[in-house]
């Protein structure tokens, strides 16, 4: 640090809002704590990335094509897939499980993967729910759904309250992508229901599946009507935040927020288009939809926002902002309350007035002290001296009325005396015998 500080180039001092000057040191050496965003790029390729994604929708509404088209791989198995032979669905015991009185047929089903891209590594957790919505009562089948997203808080949380913590999985649902199906027309009850039931515990990402059923002005009204109903029953959707980031990166994410909901289309499928190209894409007897074209429909800014540009943020959003909220509610309903005044957040100007106050307090609380006992000691100190007063007073009086008496005592005697020299004297006999009488008397 003393090499450092010795070394350093003239100072800069820019004024101070309360006259005081700021003083800046520029370093001529290269330190080294700029190569900190390499350290965390090793650590994080090195550690591996993983993104857990909840595809909720009606069957036949393409969730596994779609999957499938965003990693272009095989992670999920579709049905066209299973017809052909290339994959064979695992049997499943049929169960029907009792929703609140109802027959639900709604499962939870996880498809886990991991694939890797220029040495990234990415675990990809799929969680989908066969038999949404295709029942002929639907009424509560949302709660499965919702009761998977709270297990994997829950497991969360659980984790979180371990002595150990070193390995903690994130099972937690970091994007919900829900498939509307093409009608034209507005939501249905159970789309805004369910949306309802998940929007603050997830990153709620609606997308309106196969639009290419859709003519371009029947997908504009569409997205305008969901849009309507969103706004209208409260449902919050992710939108991508807007850091002070370049111009560009500023456009294109305003451009990603107003494109909201996506009409998308996926396929795996290689065509052949003009100049012998072959591209993603759906080929129909009037011409060929691309699938990573920009103006046929909304695929590429969906794999912006939940792969390239904002799969972070995703994350970011689901641990610090929902599972917080939902573990503040959890633990609160635990009868776990907190003093948020412990966490206020730090004032050196308000702290250093509060321990001026605290000071003063404590200097006049000493002040009170003192000043009671001095007043006891004053207070003793009296009455000591008024009791000494007493006992002087009444030893001066015990002595003075001794003197008195003594004085009383002389004056008869004197008094005696005189009256006996008044008297005449008799013969010598009497004489000798009064001599005999005072020797006797002084005696």
């Amino acid at each position: 640090m003393t090499s450092i500080m010795d070394h350093h180039s003239p100072t800069k001092s820019s004024p101070h809002p309360d006259n005081a000057k700021i003083i800046k040191k520029v370093l001529n050496g290269y330190v080294g704590f700029a190569n900190l965003p390499k350290q965390w790029h090793r650590k994080s390729v090195r550690r591996g990335f993983n993104l857990n994604i909840m595809a909720i929708g009606e069957s036949g509404l393409g969730k596994s094509t779609l999957i499938n088209t965003l990693f272009n791989q095989d992670i999920m198995k579709t049905k066209e897939n299973i017809f052909n032979g290339g994959l064979k669905e695992e049997s499943e015991p049929e169960e029907q499980e009792q929703v609140n009185g109802y027959d639900s047929n709604v499962k939870i089903k996880t498809t886990q993967a991991e694939i890797e891209e220029d040495g990234v590594k990415l675990k990809v957790s799929v969680i989908t729910a066969p038999g949404f919505g295709e029942a002929i009562n639907n009424v509560d089948s949302w709660k499965p759904i919702v009761d998977e997203i709270n297990s994997r808080f829950d497991s969360y949380l659980e984790a979180e309250s371990r002595i150990n913590r070193s390995t903690i999985q994130d099972d937690r649902i970091h994007a919900f992508l829900y498939f509307i199906e093409p009608t034209g027309h507005s939501l249905r009850s159970l789309d805004i229901e369910i949306m309802k039931q998940v929007h603050e515990k997830v990153n709620l990402i609606p997308i309106i599946a196969k639009s290419d059923t859709l003519t371009d002005e029947e997908i504009q009204q569409f997205k305008n009507s969901i849009l309507l109903d969103i706004q209208h029953q409260g449902i919050q959707i992710f939108k991508p935040s807007s850091y002070n980031d370049d111009e560009e990166t500023i456009t294109n994410t305003k451009n990603l927020i107003s494109a909201f909901p996506f009409a998308v289309i996926g396929s795996t499928k290689s065509v052949k288009v003009a100049d012998g190209v072959f591209v993603r894409g759906r080929q129909y007897p009037w011409g060929i939809i691309e699938v990573d074209n920009a103006d046929h429909n909304d695929f590429v800014k969906l794999r912006e926002l939940l792969i390239r540009n904002f799969l972070e943020e995703l994350r970011e959003t689901t641990s610090n902002n929902l599972y917080e909220n939902y573990r503040t509610e959890k633990l609160k309903k635990m009868g776990i309350d907190q003093d948020n005044s412990v966490f206020k957040e730090f004032d050196p100007f308000a702290r250093q007035e509060e321990e001026r106050q605290l000071h003063e307090a404590k200097l006049s609380k000493m002040e009170a002290e003192m000043k009671s006992v001095f007043q006891q000691k004053v207070s003793e100190k009296e009455k000591k001296l008024q009791r000494s007063e007493a006992d002087l007073f009444a030893r001066h009086k015990e002595m003075k009325d001794k003197l008195t008496k003594q004085i009383k005592l002389l004056e008869e005697k004197k008094l005696q005396l005189e009256k006996q020299k008044l008297l005449p004297q008799e013969p010598a006999t009497t004489t000798q015998t009064t001599q005999k009488s005072r020797k006797g008397f002084l005696r």
